[in-house]
């Protein structure tokens, strides 16, 4: 399978509809909405990439590994994909957003940067 480029390639790998799959937020606050919308199309989009995998929490032999960033600038221009990083049963983020490899991970934050800085960042 070659690599996931777009959210809606993602979301045709797992037949979904693009459309449709991502919920209304509107009710929540404003500064929130937009890395509500992110994690939704980051979850698809890890469960995409990872092809079926799924992280065994219950062993610590088994790495996963998440996008690791950079944050230059005050404004937010810096925000950049720095590497990877990898857990084993400890976790410092959603466990939805893990990849099975680091090569996934690093391709993530560097071809979905945009989406990661809207969920990180207000």
């Amino acid at each position: 399978m070659s690599k996931i480029k777009t959210f809606e390639e993602a979301c045709e790998a797992l037949e979904l509809d693009s459309k449709k799959v991502v919920p209304d937020f509107s009710m929540y606050p404003e500064k929130h909405q937009k890395a509500m919308v992110a994690h939704s199309k980051l979850v698809i989009i890890a469960e995409a990439l990872n092809e079926g995998w799924q992280p065994d929490w219950g062993n610590s032999s088994e790495y996963k590994y998440e996008p690791w960033f950079y944050m230059g600038g005050s404004s937010g221009s810096g925000f950049a994909c720095d590497g990877y990083a990898a857990w084993n049963t400890d976790s410092n983020c959603g466990s939805r957003l893990c990849f099975k490899s680091r090569e996934l991970a690093e391709y993530a934050g560097e071809q979905f940067t945009d989406l990661y800085k809207d969920y990180y960042l207000m």
